[in-house]
């Protein structure tokens, strides 16, 4: 028996322009360190998180029919696409409760503590 939270099965998502803005959006978060000022980041990083606390979902889901249920997430759908076979319940766990919080403490130390200039802004 399979269970719901599990990889069982790719959720359909639509690739139009609001996929692939989720898709820009998402490399920034990773890459962002690198080009913009830390408290821009941390700015950006709460916004999402208040997004997941106040919405309970990622508002750009909705754009190319990711459906929230199931622990349907924009990493998981994109793990499995990469043919990684991951826990939907996992990786919803990390990227709503630890990543930014990671990216976070990863922009402070990258900037404050090692002393990298962005290379934007």
């Amino acid at each position: 028996m399979k269970s719901d939270t599990v990889h069982s099965e790719i959720t359909p998502s639509t690739i139009n322009g609001m996929f692939w803005a989720h898709l820009f959006v998402t490399s920034l978060a990773w890459i962002g360190p690198f080009l913009f000022w830390w408290p821009l980041m941390i700015f950006a990083y709460c916004m999402v998180q208040l997004q997941y606390k106040l919405l309970n979902k990622c508002i750009m889901n909705e754009g190319h029919a990711l459906k929230e249920e199931n622990n349907n997430t924009f990493y998981h759908f994109l793990l499995t696409k990469m043919g990684f076979r991951l826990d939907k319940s996992l990786v919803k766990f990390v990227v709503r409760k630890r990543l930014n919080i990671f990216l976070g403490l990863f922009v402070i130390i990258w900037q404050v503590v090692l002393g990298f200039k962005p290379l934007l802004f």
